[in-house]
């Protein structure tokens, strides 16, 4: 299987697709062989940078060699470019999120079923070193029953230094779906799928005013909440306090921590995929860093597309572990914080996906099996 590898083609190459790129340089499975953008000298960029054909997104989806499309558009169509690519017959991996409506990442997933093609998502940050560390020694016993924990996303938000912030505070935008999948997909990795959450929105304000040196002065409309606050129950029995907010100036709050019978553990950023991590034990009576168990400590982008790669390749033997069914998950997840503070009770999760296989020790850099 190793000899083999995946042609690939990528989809939008804006700001996210350096680091797809590059990632898939150093993962064996990979070969990009064509890239598309609507701006064809953004293609025609990143095609001379990484020795890839640029093409149109006709011609990409055409290309009889291309067996997966990394899907890099903007979140808007991220459906309608998923649906062209599978009614092309070809498997797809998509940035976050799946996409923003549930019954659009729903008629996704019933395509690929048709099809017999795989769909895959981001984030796959999950993967990387420092969360597969914690899942180890969760999986090994070392916090004993996971009982409750926090979890912290909070800034003033992105328009002091994003260059064109405006789609943060519109549909699709917001705290809750630029870095919530990172958050979700994190602890759904480390403790098995949400069964159900109580959750409060809200937004500071009204308008925002870029302070970055791009559009500096310009007055941004805010469309959607930028403070979510909630208890999340896991069918495992765990409870974690999630907040994630643009509402705040600043926090001293650790991204993740979890409690458990025998101790606790601070989890590194999930937007990252290295550590730290440290484990608080009675016996140390203080917090101890831990060595990280895994590979991939540096960003390593398109390695949630390399572990569909060898899915395609054993012809589903292997379960690829950033699958649509636990992106679909984290996007009900994310509807549901609206639901329930509009509704002012609890909503129950009705998806219920596979705690995604914890990755193997011993590998290699480059390989996932």
């Amino acid at each position: 299987m190793f000899d083999e590898k995946v042609k690939v083609g990528i989809i939008g190459c804006g700001n996210i697709s350096q680091a797809y790129f590059k990632g898939a340089l150093k993962l064996e499975v990979l070969d990009v062989i064509a890239c598309a953008d609507l701006n064809m000298e953004a293609a025609k960029a990143k095609a001379e940078e990484y020795h890839c054909e640029a093409q149109t997104v006709e011609e990409i989806l055409a290309n009889s060699e291309v067996q997966l499309i990394i899907n890099l558009t903007i979140p808007a169509v991220h459906a309608e470019v998923s649906l062209a690519a599978l009614n092309a017959g070809k498997h797809v991996h998509c940035e976050k999120p799946l996409s923003v409506e549930l019954e659009d990442a729903k008629e996704v997933l019933d395509l690929a079923q048709e099809k017999g093609l795989l769909v895959g998502c981001a984030p796959d940050t999950f993967m990387g070193a420092g969360n597969q560390t914690c899942r180890k020694l969760i999986d090994d016993g070392w916090l004993g029953e996971v009982i409750g924990g926090t979890a912290f996303m909070m800034s003033r938000g992105p328009e002091n230094w994003h260059p064109n912030p405006a789609f943060f505070y519109q549909l699709g935008g917001g705290p809750m779906f630029d870095l919530g999948p990172y958050y979700i997909t994190a602890l759904v990795n480390l403790l098995g799928p949400v069964k159900g959450l109580f959750a409060s929105t809200s937004k500071a304000f009204e308008e925002r005013v870029v302070t970055g040196k791009v559009n500096f002065g310009k007055r941004l409309a805010v469309e959607v909440p930028t403070h979510y606050t909630s208890s999340l129950e896991f069918h495992s029995g765990a409870n974690i306090n999630l907040c994630i907010s643009f509402d705040v100036l600043a926090h001293s709050h650790k991204p993740i921590e979890l409690y458990g019978t025998e101790g606790s553990l601070q989890v590194p950023d999930p937007n990252t995929f290295g550590g730290p991590v440290y484990l608080w034990k009675a016996s140390n009576k203080e917090w101890v860093e831990q060595s990280l168990s895994h590979p991939y400590v540096e960003n390593s982008r398109s390695i949630g597309a390399a572990d569909m790669a060898y899915a395609i390749l054993s012809e589903g033997k292997h379960k690829h572990r950033a699958n649509g069914l636990l992106a679909y998950h984290a996007l009900e997840v994310m509807h549901a914080f609206e639901k329930s503070s509009k509704l002012g009770e609890y909503v129950q999760i009705d998806s219920l996906p596979e705690q995604p296989d914890a990755l193997p020790l011993g590998l290699l850099e480059g390989r996932l099996i």
